[in-house]
């Protein structure tokens, strides 16, 4: 990585800490880009560290045939991936009062209570954030692929709380809104990890590469 300070790591699977990253988290954003106009998207993913089909860690998500992402994957297969293990909110100010709040409440309580919040949510920012570049594939529709992978995509994607966010569509029951696997224009993509970076909350980083080093990957 040209300018960077972070050491490189080289080994034919992903560092512990990004495993463990991958393996809690529900959504990770992807990066596609065509003609060199970005495109992010925040996505269910399922992490595998191998399979029948690929021997390298893979990550499955699906799109819809009509989706920009689907478009630029046709184009332009390489992609970035971000997953984080912290809570991004803001956190709140002791200068002003959350939406809602009595303004005739005591300085001291709404200090006390801003502080609270505010220690509450540096305690959740503690841990590192992981990108990763990679290649994207399309499976073919109909093939013995594919449809591994979808089973694959559609067990991960099951909780066992009853009812659950879902950023794509509201509340969700305990197997979730299964319209992003199945459905005559959901596609399904892998994506090849490559290599990427280990970012924490106090500025160290921690470049790493899958299998032998290549002139011109970084994070």
């Amino acid at each position: 990585m040209p300018g960077s300070n972070a050491t490189q790591a080289v080994a034919p699977t992903l560092p512990s800490e990004v495993v463990t990253c991958l393996e809690n988290g529900r959504f990770l954003h992807l990066a596609t880009s065509h003609n060199d106009t970005p495109h992010v998207t925040l996505m269910k993913y399922t992490y595998l560290p191998s399979s029948p089909f690929f021997n390298s860690p893979t990550i499955i998500m699906t799109t819809s045939t009509s989706s920009r992402k689907a478009f630029n994957l046709f184009s332009n297969p390489r992609v970035a991936l971000l997953v984080h293990d912290w809570i991004s909110h803001r956190p709140p100010t002791l200068s002003t009062s959350p939406p809602g709040s009595n303004a005739a409440e005591p300085q001291g309580v709404r200090s006390s209570m801003a502080a609270l919040l505010m220690g509450m949510n540096s305690a959740s920012l503690s841990r590192i954030s992981v990108s990763m570049n990679g290649t994207a594939k399309i499976l073919e529709p109909g093939s013995e692929e594919e449809a591994w992978c979808k089973e694959q995509h559609r067990e991960n994607n099951k909780f066992g709380d009853s009812t659950s966010f879902d950023p794509f569509g509201g509340v969700v029951g305990e197997c979730g809104d299964e319209s992003y696997i199945e459905g005559e224009e959901v596609q399904v993509v892998t994506v090849e990890i490559m290599d990427g970076r280990i970012s924490d909350v106090r500025g160290g980083v921690k470049d790493w590469v899958v299998g032998p080093a290549v002139n011109g990957a970084h994070a």
